[in-house]
């Protein structure tokens, strides 16, 4: 196994194991879950964390398990270029009236200087739709998925505090 391969493994199951450890429901948590998995794909960097916990909280969900999805989306970085770039097209693919691709990119037509101006919101605002595109579905299926796993993760906590509980009583002391 590759180092990669072996460090990704680490990190996958040290989060799940963070998940199984937090104190709600099974749905709260999932619920987070697969609220901070939308927004980690959102191009939105410094509200990403922000967000996702606010919107766990109208929703009544796992807030912790909301930041944690964020900051999961953080293997993604080597990639993350490519990714915004899917998401742009898929987005201007949506948003375009007639349905077209939008044209090729090249770095000589980038300028920083034009990042934060009004203009990026034609690059933003296709790449927020394209991203709601992309995660909505896989965050529903990872609803499940996690769902299944923090259910079965508390169901042998409870058999394991049943099994204590017994052998840990002792006789009632008098007084």
């Amino acid at each position: 196994m590759s180092r990669l391969s072996q460090s990704l493994l680490y990190y996958i199951r040290r989060w799940k194991g963070n998940l199984t450890q937090i104190r709600d429901t099974p749905h709260a948590i999932a619920g987070g879950v697969a609220i901070g998995f939308v927004f980690g794909f959102t191009p939105l960097l410094g509200f990403k964390t922000l967000l996702a916990v606010l919107i766990a909280w109208i929703f009544r969900c796992s807030k912790l398990s909301a930041a944690l999805a964020v900051t999961f989306h953080d293997i993604l970085l080597p990639i993350w270029p490519f990714m915004l770039r899917w998401q742009f097209q898929i987005g201007f693919l949506i948003i375009s009236k007639p349905h077209r691709l939008p044209s090729k990119f090249s770095p000589k037509h980038f300028n920083y200087e034009n990042l934060f101006t009004w203009k990026s919101l034609h690059v933003i605002w296709p790449t927020f739709i394209g991203s709601l595109v992309i995660a909505t579905p896989i965050a529903f299926v990872l609803y499940f998925v996690v769902l299944e796993i923090v259910t079965r993760a508390h169901a042998v906590r409870a058999r394991h505090l049943r099994l204590e509980t017994p052998a840990s009583k002792s006789t009632p002391q008098s007084r």
